[in-house]
Formats: structure tokens, C-alpha cells, sequence
């Protein structure tokens, strides 16, 4: 008797369980979307012609991900330049480099004839980004473009534009919101591009009738080329070159304050005894860049294509590791490595 009253007891209140968690999941499905939600479902409706009741629907489903706040909010403290470059100039990325290279040589020459990007500069972009295709991001970006565009008012703008950008590009693509994964801030396959780029700069570089970033690589090193190409590449072009720098005289730190982007001429840097340790053009246009380590202070000059690859992404660090990725991975290369 008690075994029956007891098989009753966890019958009923499995069967109450059930129906809280189920009413509990189409409160949360059924629920009001945000207002701010709202009113860009139906800018999207009229601006690009979406469906009301399809957007809602998938907005809907979307889920918050606080992870992503905290990712993107996680403040940086600032490492020597050394220990940054470690962690993409080393023996795996440099082997991974030349098998990526020696794996996809014949697009990788043909993008370079075609936009003039040297094969080494796509392959240590593709290294340092996704270590060549292998970590491409595990966070939904429906998701995240989401939760970045209306839970992080610092830069909501921008998401709102790149989730606009990813909806329009799902809709051209035709591949499903949420079934593409790739950084917590929405960057998207191989190259890491933001939906916004992709629409404007990949390229279907296989000839079978999609530009997909995912899944092809050759499609992949395309697109970058004609990224970096749109962005000013000079075929050719110098890129960096050490500097020597009077460093007793504050008069550089103005030059320094002026950032990245190549504005000074080598001439007035020279007035400025700022000297290339390489012969350059003196109506060149450049940059003065610091590289700090611990106990030691490095200056380069920088000029168009290294500022061209600070546009996919603006840290010094990050444009110099690609550079030092590619030299290393092209000597390596050459003496034979596979």
C-alpha cells in the first residue's frame, strides 16, 4: 500500500514538473520581444522587404548570451610585444603554414596574379585569424550579433548594422540564421569576416556559384586578396623597415601620436632624424610604429600595405605578427619544410 501511494506521489509530481517546464518554455517562446527588438524588425521589413511574422518568429528563438558580454567587456591589459608575437610565430603555425600553402598553391598564385597580394600575406592572415581553418568560433551569430546589439549600448550601433548585414546575407546565401557559428563578435569563417565584409568583399573564387567562407578555402583565400586590394594594396609595395630613432629628443612622440595610418613623409622624418635602415623613396609616405617589450623598444617605419592590413585589424601587433607569420612560413617554404 505504501509502494502504490508512493508510485503516486512521484507520478503526480513528474506530471507537475513536466507542465511547469513546458509552460515555462512557451512563456519564454511566447513572450513580448524587447521594443528596440521590434522597431528593427520593422525597419527590416521596410527598408529590405522581410517578413514580419518570419523575423519575429526567429527573433523569438534567439538566445541572450551573457558570455558574449563578458568576452567583448573583458578589458585588456597590455603584454610585451614578444610574449603577443609568440602566440602566432611559432614551429606549429609556421608547419601548419607551409601544409596550408603547399595544400592550396595554385589558388593561393592565383590570387596573388589576379589582385596582387603576395601568397605569404593570405596565408598568415588565414594562420593568425583561424590557425588556417581550424578555430573559426563556436557562438551562434544570430546570437551574438543579437545580444551585442541590444545589451552592449557602447557599440550597439555598429551590431545593428552588421546583424542587419547578417540577415541580408542569410537571405542572399540562403543558408540558415542559426545554423552559422564563428567568433562571441560575429565574425564568420575562415577569414573571420564580419557579416558587412562579407557581403562586400568575398568572392565565389572556385567558380561554382556561391562565395563561401566556411567551408572553402579557396573562396576564402579570394577574398582576402580582393579585401586587401580594395583597401589600397600596392602591388609590389614596401611594407615596413626598422627605423632608428633619436629617442633622447621627445620631439618623435608627436610623430608617434599621429597613429598608424602613413601620413609623414620619409623626407620630415629624416628632418626629424628618424632613419629607415633601408633605402626608401624620401616622398614615401609613412608611419612610425612601436613595439614594446620589457626591456627593449623597437621602431619601424610603416607605409600603405601595412597600414592596408591594420583595416582587418587595427593593432600594430596584430599587422606586424601577420608580416612575421608570412616571412616565416615563405622561408620555411623554400628550404624545403613539409
Amino acid at each position: 500500500m505504501h509502494l502504490i501511494l508512493r508510485n503516486r506521489l512521484h507520478q503526480t509530481f513528474t506530471l507537475f514538473i513536466g507542465l511547469f517546464l513546458i509552460f515555462r518554455s512557451e512563456t519564454l517562446i511566447a513572450s513580448p520581444l524587447h521594443p528596440e527588438i521590434k522597431h528593427f524588425i520593422n525597419e527590416m521589413v521596410v527598408q529590405h522587404g522581410f517578413n514580419q511574422s518570419k523575423l519575429e518568429d526567429v527573433f523569438s528563438k534567439v538566445q541572450f548570451q551573457p558570455s558574449v558580454i563578458d568576452l567583448i567587456s573583458m578589458p585588456t591589459a597590455p603584454i610585451p610585444w614578444s610574449k603577443y608575437r609568440s602566440r602566432f610565430i611559432n614551429s606549429q603555425r609556421i608547419k601548419s603554414g607551409v601544409n596550408f600553402w603547399n595544400e592550396h598553391a595554385r589558388k593561393l598564385e592565383q590570387a596573388s596574379q589576379t589582385f596582387g597580394v603576395p601568397e605569404e600575406i593570405i596565408v598568415a592572415i588565414i594562420g593568425v585569424e583561424t590557425a588556417y581553418g581550424v578555430t573559426m568560433g563556436n557562438h551562434r551569430i544570430i546570437d551574438a550579433l543579437t545580444t551585442l546589439a541590444f545589451d552592449f549600448p557602447k557599440r550597439a550601433e555598429f551590431f545593428r548594422s552588421e546583424l542587419e548585414q547578417y540577415l541580408l546575407l542569410a537571405q542572399e546565401q540562403r543558408f540558415d540564421l542559426f545554423s552559422i557559428k564563428g567568433s562571441y563578435a560575429g565574425a564568420i569563417g575562415i577569414p573571420q569576416f564580419m557579416p558587412g565584409s562579407y557581403r562586400r568583399y568575398a568572392i565565389d573564387f572556385d567558380g561554382d556559384g556561391k562565395a563561401d567562407l566556411t567551408d572553402n578555402a579557396a573562396d576564402a583565400i579570394g577574398s582576402i586578396a580582393n579585401y586587401l586590394k580594395e583597401y589600397g594594396w600596392e602591388t609590389g609595395g614596401p611594407t615596413i623597415t626598422r627605423a632608428h630613432v633619436p629617442t633622447k629628443s621627445d620631439h618623435y612622440q608627436q610623430i608617434l601620436l599621429a597613429g598608424i595610418e602613413p601620413v609623414h613623409t620619409v623626407k620630415k622624418l629624416r628632418a626629424a632624424n628618424i632613419i629607415p635602415l633601408e633605402t626608401i623613396n624620401d616622398e614615401r609616405l609613412a608611419a612610425l610604429l612601436e613595439l614594446k617589450d620589457d626591456d627593449n623598444i623597437q621602431y619601424w617605419l610603416g607605409f600603405q600595405n601595412f597600414y592596408v592590413i591594420t583595416r582587418y585589424n587595427r593593432s600594430t601587433f596584430y599587422a606586424m605578427s601577420v608580416l612575421q607569420l608570412a616571412e616565416a612560413v615563405r622561408a620555411a617554404r623554400n628550404s624545403g619544410l613539409r
